[in-house]
């Protein structure tokens, strides 16, 4: 992912259109964040997949057509493109600490003498 975003540093930006879904590649990284922390970690993996995907064509399209775009709009697919990141990341946290206190209370229920399912 590194190397895509090098490539579009290097670009000569005297562009005067906005790259496509820059907007929404911003907003749903930012809500990704959010829910990442709350509900069980599933909406935030959501919108962060589809940020990424949207970035990822956004990305596709700036190579394509060097010198199209504004700088703006470029700093906002790449800054949802980061947010959109973080928020997965929390989320996957969120998910394995879920999942973490789910086999260590289950563990110690099944360990008290007399418990029955």
């Amino acid at each position: 992912m590194e190397e895509i975003d090098q490539e579009i540093d290097n670009v000569e930006i005297i562009g005067t259109e906005r790259v496509p879904n820059n907007v929404g590649v911003l907003v749903l990284g930012i809500l990704s964040i959010i829910p990442g922390c709350t509900c069980y970690g599933l909406l935030g993996v959501i919108l962060a997949t589809i940020s990424l995907v949207l970035a990822s064509g956004a990305n596709k399209l700036i190579r394509e057509n060097p010198g199209k775009y504004t700088e703006s709009s470029i700093q906002l697919v790449k800054a949802g493109k980061i947010c959109a990141i973080i928020g997965l990341s929390l989320s996957i946290l969120f998910i394995l600490v879920i999942i973490a206190y789910i086999v260590v209370v289950g563990t110690l229920l099944f360990t008290i003498p007399g418990f029955h399912v």
